[in-house]
C-alpha cells in the first residue's frame, strides 16, 4: 500500500503563534514544529517539508522527513504539479497560504487564504491559533502550551510528545553550567541583561561549578557545533530561544529565562525550571519587540534567584549521578 504523502510548509517567516511578520526567520519556530512529526509514523506517510535555506540546517538529517526543499522563486510551480494527501501550513503570509492552497491535496490544516479579506485566516481547526496569534490576552488566559495548540489545529490531541532533532551529539557533558545568553534578532527584548550573565558566572564559579559560555555561532550551518555545546552541559541557563528548545530535545536539566514571552508556551517538564520577573504587570508578558515601559522586565528576574535554581538544579544532577554510579 504506498504512503500517504504530507506536505507541511513551516518557512520561519512569521511565528506561527505571534502575530509578528516581519519576515526574520524564526528558528526556534521552525524546530518546535517538529513535534508534530510524531503524527506521521514512517511506514505509512512520506513526508516533505518546505523551509527557508536559512533555517534548513535545523531539518537535516532528521529521520522523520522524507525530503526537505529549500524555498525559492520557482518552488510554487514545482508543489503545483504535485499531488498530496494532506496539507499543513504554518505560515500566516498571505502569498504562502494562496499557495498553500492551490496545492492539490484531499485534506489541508493550519493557515489559510481569505479570498475576500486578501489576508491570511485560519481553517477550521486552526480558528483557535488564528486568534490565539492576534490577541494577546486570549494567549495568556487559554493555558496550553505551544505543543497543544500545534495539535489541536491538527484535529490530534497532544500526549506529552517532543521535538524531534535529527543530529545527535555522542559527546559527554563536561560542563557543570552552560550559559545560553544570546536570542534570536526578532525578539530582542527576551534577553536577561550581560550583566547579570557575567555575575551569575562568577557566583557558580566561587561555589566550584565549572561554567561554560555559549560558543560564538556566525551562521545556522554550525548548529550541530551549538548542539554539541548543550549536550556538553550537566545544566543549562537559557532565555526563551532556540537553545531552550535543544535542551528540551535533549532532556538536559534546564533554568529557563521568560520575560515578554509566555512561559506556559513552553510544555512542563522536570527537566526544566522556570523563572519569570517576580513583579505583576497587566503587560506581562507583552510579546513585543519593543518595551512599552519605563523598564523592561528581564532586569528585574535577580541574579540570586537564578543562581538559587541552578544550584537546586545540579544538585539534583549530581544525585541522580551518584545514584546511577552505585547500581
Amino acid at each position: 500500500m504506498p504512503k500517504a504523502k504530507v506536505l507541511i510548509i513551516k518557512l520561519g517567516y512569521s511565528e506561527t503563534l505571534d502575530p509578528d511578520t516581519s519576515g526574520l526567520v524564526s528558528l526556534g519556530d521552525v524546530f518546535r514544529s517538529t513535534v508534530l512529526l510524531h503524527l506521521f509514523p514512517q511506514d505509512r506517510y512520506h513526508i516533505t517539508w518546505i523551509v527557508d535555506e536559512r533555517a534548513w540546517p535545523l531539518l537535516r538529517g532528521n529521520p522523520c522527513i522524507d525530503r526537505v526543499i529549500k524555498i525559492n522563486p520557482f518552488t510554487q510551480f514545482q508543489l503545483l504539479r504535485a499531488n498530496y494527501d494532506i496539507v499543513i501550513n504554518l505560515e500566516k503570509d498571505p502569498g504562502v497560504c494562496a499557495l498553500a492552497d492551490a496545492v492539490p491535496a484531499w485534506q489541508r490544516f493550519g493557515f489559510r487564504f481569505d479570498p475576500i479579506t486578501g489576508e491570511a485566516a485560519g481553517h477550521l481547526r486552526a480558528e483557535q491559533a488564528f486568534s490565539v496569534a492576534n490577541n494577546p490576552t486570549l494567549k495568556r488566559e487559554l493555558g496550553r502550551n505551544w505543543s497543544q495548540i500545534l495539535y489541536d489545529m491538527v484535529g490530534a490531541e497532544w500526549r506529552g510528545e517532543n521535538y524531534v532533532l535529527g543530529y545527535r551529539p555522542s559527546g559527554p557533558a563536561v560542563n557543570d553550567v552552560g550559559l545560553n545568553l544570546r536570542v534570536g534578532s526578532k525578539f530582542p527584548l527576551k534577553t536577561w541583561p550581560k550583566d547579570n550573565w557575567t555575575k551569575l558566572a562568577r557566583r557558580l564559579e566561587a561555589a566550584k561549578l565549572s561554567v561554560s559560555w555559549q560558543p560564538e555561532q556566525d551562521n545556522v550551518d554550525e548548529i550541530e557545533r551549538y548542539i554539541d555545546w548543550i549536550a556538553s552541559c550537566r545544566v543549562l541557563v537559557t532565555n526563551d530561544s532556540l537553545g531552550l528548545h535543544f535542551a528540551a530535545a535533549l532532556s538536559i536539566p534546564t533554568v529557563a529565562l521568560f520575560g515578554p514571552s509566555l512561559a506556559t508556551d513552553m510544555p512542563d517538564s522536570n527537566h526544566i525550571v522556570k523563572i519569570r520577573p517576580s513583579w505583576a504587570a497587566d503587560c506581562k508578558p507583552c510579546f513585543s519587540r519593543h518595551c512599552q515601559k519605563k523598564k523592561p522586565c528581564m532586569p528585574l528576574i535577580s541574579v540570586d534567584e537564578v543562581f538559587d535554581a541552578v544550584r537546586a538544579v545540579h544538585e539534583r544532577v549530581h544525585e541522580r549521578a551518584v545514584a546511577a554510579n552505585a547500581n
